[in-house]
């Protein structure tokens, strides 16, 4: 698949101790002295964070070009979920990710308020960034704005099956009354934005959930044989084409407002020549450019950071 929804995104991963001390390890975790930045001396190096889905991988190449363009040393550091690169930008051992609005703003509220916490992420972007950057703060975090590309949990049905009861938004399904086996996650169970949500929201009869994962290939197949009708995917999915299916329109906004914006490092980051360069890139980016580069590395095979550096070119946003 070719991106993480909010659920996957904030997994913890199996070891997450382990990982996290060899990530941390690779990271080095130099000092902005050691890495030759602060005032006065040279733009110095710059290490870009990245999650272990697609998405976050293209967008840090993206990232580190933009940067290296600007004059920083930079490099690429992958580790497998938020759990362990947020409290390595919080160190500087990272200094820069690309995140998303409403999903960091909730990870740091469970984190300051635990995990029953009222949430302070809602559809609304400008009040979710707000929250955000509340909660950022405290921890050296800078949030710089967020753009128009998302990445949203998303609801898919065949083209067939929304021919037949003329469907085009989530609230069309609930008014057809249609008996729905949903594709998704099991967590979905018990998950606002998913089954509670798609039933107290548009009164979506759902009958049975099908724990096939989120947009998986699997679950896609299922709602393409007609197996289940709905299937929980991510506003990005490159291979929805591939399996004859089509999104419906959250019309009512039960998704939070996941736009896609830089995190940095306050200390180590914090600058405005760092800002501005990635305040061009993220003006620039659209979820369909987001669709667009999951689709050349997931369905073309090609590497993240050759992808990276011809989307940047097209734009203008790089030197060739």
């Amino acid at each position: 698949m070719s991106s993480r929804s909010r659920v996957a995104r904030t997994a913890v991963a199996a070891g997450a101790v382990i990982t996290l001390a060899a990530g941390l390890a690779a990271c080095g975790g130099k000092s902005l002295e050691e890495k030759g930045g602060g005032k006065g001396g040279g733009k110095g190096e710059l290490v870009i964070g990245s999650a272990g889905f697609t998405e976050s991988k293209v967008l840090a190449e993206i990232y580190s070009r933009v940067l290296a363009d600007a004059g920083y040393r930079t490099r690429v550091q992958t580790l497998a979920n938020r759990e362990l690169y947020e409290p390595a930008l919080e160190k500087g051992q990272i200094d820069v990710v690309p995140e998303y609005a409403s999903t960091l703003a909730e990870f740091l509220n469970a984190k300051k308020n635990g995990s029953k916490a009222k949430p302070v992420a809602s559809s609304d972007i400008d009040k979710t960034v707000t929250a955000l950057e509340k909660l950022a703060s405290p921890r050296g975090l800078k949030v710089l704005p967020a753009g128009r590309a998302t990445d949203q949990n998303a609801f898919a049905v065949s083209k067939e099956f929304a021919a037949e009861n003329k469907l085009k938004t989530l609230s069309d399904l609930g008014a057809s009354k249609q008996k729905i086996k949903l594709a998704s996650g099991e967590e979905c169970e018990t998950r606002m934005f998913c089954k509670p949500g798609l039933e107290k929201t548009y009164g979506i009869d759902i009958t049975a959930l099908d724990p096939k994962g989120v947009g998986t290939p699997q679950a896609k197949q299922a709602v393409k044989d007609g197996t289940d009708q709905l299937v929980l995917t991510t506003t990005t999915d490159a291979t929805l084409d591939n399996f004859g299916l089509v999104l419906l329109k959250d019309d009512k906004k039960l998704q939070n407002a996941d736009n896609v914006l830089p995190v940095v490092n306050a200390k180590s980051a914090g600058d405005k020549e760092i800002a501005a360069a990635l305040g061009k890139l993220t003006r620039a980016l659209t979820t369909e450019d987001l669709i667009t580069l999951n689709r050349k590395v997931d369905a073309e095979r090609l590497k993240p950071a050759d992808v990276a550096q011809a989307y940047l070119e097209s734009k203008g946003l790089v030197k060739k």
